[in-house]
């Protein structure tokens, strides 16, 4: 299992590298990986429409897209379009930032995981 990552360089430059889960233990229903720490959960709604300029992460969190995608630019250039089902773990709270755009103006539902 693949979750993407933005972070952040010592230039403030934002990038992406791809983390791949270690599984720890496997029973009937499945493979878990070790318990990660988080401190919450928010629901968001987002429009169809959404285009954000240059922002960084408000916090270091999970995003997990439940229903559609969006497309992330890292400030070295390169763009992900991040889609349903798939996970990002974003940590670039400080630096330029990314860009994130709807994908095919659909309305996006995601859940935040918060974990600082």
């Amino acid at each position: 299992m693949r979750i993407h990552n933005l972070y952040v360089d010592a230039e403030g430059e934002t990038h992406f590298r791809d983390i791949e889960i270690e599984w720890v233990e496997e029973r009937p229903g499945g493979k878990l990986s070790r318990r990660l720490p988080a401190t919450g959960i928010i629901f968001r709604e987002t429009a169809g429409d959404y285009d954000l300029d240059w922002h960084p992460a408000p916090r270091r969190q999970y995003i997990i897209n439940l229903d559609a995608g969006v497309k992330i630019t890292a400030s070295d250039g390169e763009s992900r379009i991040i889609g349903a089902g798939e996970v990002i773990l974003v940590e670039d709270i400080t630096g330029k930032g990314h860009l994130s755009q709807a994908v095919n103006g659909m309305r996006r539902h995601s859940i935040f995981v918060p974990v600082d």
